[in-house]
């Protein structure tokens, strides 16, 4: 299609690209495995794996989709005109509808603590309780849910520039500079010492077999890598991006903000006596709320703004990267189907309202109703990120490494040969090799760890 859109800047390039990769897992997650898993000795063996692992690997993305200039699944059938291929294509927008329909119940939440902040209605209450009674609820959280799909739905349908790059580039730099903010606020409590040691002293002691590949799986599905969202993205690039460099900056915000959201959480966790730094999903919804009334009891205005910058951080995340999920079906509907991008996205948007219902009354009326000891949240949860996005992994780099002419990824990756990049060969080396093995060895460690 001719008219289907193109990035205007370079720097909308890259903010959309770090938007899609900055998700709530930066926030939350990453701190949770550094508090888990040996500290500064994690962040090390996670950095490696960003540049070794998920690196090529979004490379390859990018290779993707700007030499086709088509949606993931279209990508495949004009670089390779197989339907085996194909396959590849399907499952990164079958893997886009499963992991935003699960992924929007969680922003909800994180949408009605940002309201619920904003309204001083977090501290002072059983975080924990209030927790649990919201997300039992049956209509409270689809509600939420549903707002939050809208104003992913607003985004996206307004196009590549006028909608995704325009907003990324208002969304990212509020997220950064709220960063900054809440870092500063966070060094200046009572415990800032003690946490920053926690996160940057090394305790190689914990590093086992397991945490190294714990490691490579929280790079690989931190950068969004593996779904085609990024290919999607590459897809609307112009023939002058360079793709490595590109993917080298786009790692680099995503890496500093998952490693700098330490810097906030940890002085905060270790600011109050009997909260566990380690404390897992619960950190954001029960945890921190806790903190944040007790750090700051002194000074509740000090606490309402850190707890609502802290929340509006999460939001913001959240909405970077469900957009991106969202454009994978979108395109794809639109191009396939030759559909106008408004009524794709409309249609889009109605499925993930209908998945995200069911995802969240796994929380509330169904959570009874399991298959295999699993939800319906947990199944979509355990498809994407068990199968469908080490497998997607896999594929797309064997497929850049191996299948692709070696001649259009030279020339992709030097523009033609416009471009001078700095070890070619070996990233090159790392597309064919070292991803689909370090991809695959994350995916038999989760296949072990099911058997077991």
């Amino acid at each position: 299609m001719n008219n289907r859109g193109r990035f205007d800047s370079k720097l909308g390039v890259v903010l959309a690209s770090a938007g899609s990769a900055v998700g709530l897992g930066n926030i939350w997650r990453f701190p949770t495995e550094v508090g888990q898993n040996g500290g500064a000795a994690f962040i090390l063996v996670y950095i490696a794996f960003v540049l070794f692992l998920a690196l090529p690997v979004m490379v390859s993305e990018f290779v993707i989709g700007r030499s086709s200039g088509a949606n993931i699944v279209h990508a495949f059938r004009k670089l390779a005109p197989t339907k085996w291929w194909m396959i590849v294509g399907f499952m990164g927008v079958l893997a886009g509808f499963l992991v935003l329909s699960f992924y929007s119940v969680v922003a909800g939440w994180t949408l009605k603590y940002t309201i619920d902040a904003i309204a001083h209605r977090i501290s002072g209450t059983d975080p924990a309780q209030t927790f649990n009674n919201f997300v039992s609820d049956t209509w409270s959280p689809i509600f939420y849910m549903t707002l939050f799909l809208l104003l992913t739905h607003f985004v996206v349908i307004r196009g590549i520039k006028g909608g995704i790059e325009r907003y990324s580039k208002l969304m990212m730099p509020l997220l950064l500079l709220i960063i900054v903010i809440l870092v500063g606020c966070s060094l200046g409590m009572p415990g800032s010492v003690e946490g920053l040691r926690f996160l940057l002293k090394p305790d190689f002691s914990k590093v086992t077999p397991h945490v190294v590949l714990s490691a490579m799986a929280q790079a690989f599905f931190s950068l969004s890598v593996g779904i085609g969202c990024l290919a999607t993205y590459a897809s609307y690039f112009n023939k002058d991006m360079n793709l490595s460099g590109s993917a080298v900056n786009v790692c680099a915000i995503d890496t500093i903000v998952a490693i700098i959201s330490g810097f906030i959480i940890f002085p905060a966790v270790f600011s109050v006596e009997g909260v566990q730094a380690d404390a897992g999903a619960g950190l954001v919804f029960i945890t921190l709320p806790h903190v944040f009334s007790s750090a700051f009891s002194q000074m509740p205005l000090v606490g309402y703004v850190f707890s609502t910058l802290f929340y509006l951080l999460l939001l913001l995340a959240a909405l970077t990267s469900s957009i991106s999920m969202h454009e994978i079906c979108t395109a794809f509907v639109s191009e396939h189907y030759n559909f106008k991008r408004k009524y794709a996205a409309t249609l889009v948007t109605l499925v993930y309202l209908f998945l995200g219902a069911a995802c969240s009354l796994s929380f509330g009326p169904w959570k009874d109703c399991k298959l295999a000891g699993m939800t319906v949240f947990d199944w979509f949860d355990f498809a994407t990120a068990m199968f469908i996005m080490p497998v997607g992994g896999i594929f797309i780099s064997l497929f850049v490494g191996w299948r692709l002419e070696r001649e259009l990824l030279t020339n992709e990756l030097t523009n033609n040969g416009m471009l001078k990049v700095k070890g070619l060969n070996v990233l090159i080396f790392l597309i064919k090799w070292v991803a689909p093995i370090g991809v695959g060895m994350v995916f038999l460690n989760e296949l072990a760890k099911l058997f077991n």
